[in-house]
């Protein structure tokens, strides 16, 4: 499979890209599975992801970790950072922020399997976790923790 093949449809990539100013505008795009019958994991981390409360419209902060074990296609990496920029201007609560974001890349990808964690900051002096996922994993597959300890403040 040449370069071209894979990237041929792609229309973020390579050039400009405005942030849609809400999550259902912007555009996730996807590639052909380089090793399509090989089970392995693909890992996502967006450290600095923001969105806004959608009573008081101020900013909420959350460390996203996103793990999928490909199926056919990939998600195009640029088309994700636009979807997942796409939340600093929108309104809504953590969960349905983590969980939509992973349903989004189910219904784009049908992904062997798939995991999301939000790790939000304190709200008010309470962080919130949101894990959603799509069943158990493969086997055989490594699969590593996430990475991200629970929220400790100063105690």
């Amino acid at each position: 499979m040449s370069d071209q093949t894979i990237y041929a449809n792609l229309e973020q990539l390579g050039g400009a890209t405005e942030t849609p100013q809400h999550p259902d505008e912007a555009k996730l795009e996807a590639v052909q599975n380089p090793h399509p019958g090989t089970d392995y994991l693909v890992r996502f981390v967006c450290p600095e992801f923001t969105s806004l409360c959608p009573v008081t419209g101020q900013p909420d902060f959350a460390h996203i970790v996103i793990d999928y074990v490909p199926n056919d296609l990939l998600v195009e990496s640029k088309s994700l950072k636009v979807f997942l920029t796409s939340f600093r201007n929108h309104g809504d609560f953590h969960e349905a922020c983590t969980v939509g974001i992973g349903k989004r890349l189910v219904d784009l990808l049908d992904p062997k399997w798939l995991r999301i964690g939000g790790y939000w900051y304190p709200r008010g002096g309470i962080p919130i976790d949101v894990f959603w996922q799509t069943g158990d994993a493969p086997k055989g597959v490594w699969i590593p923790d996430q990475g991200v300890p629970g929220y400790r403040g100063r105690g």
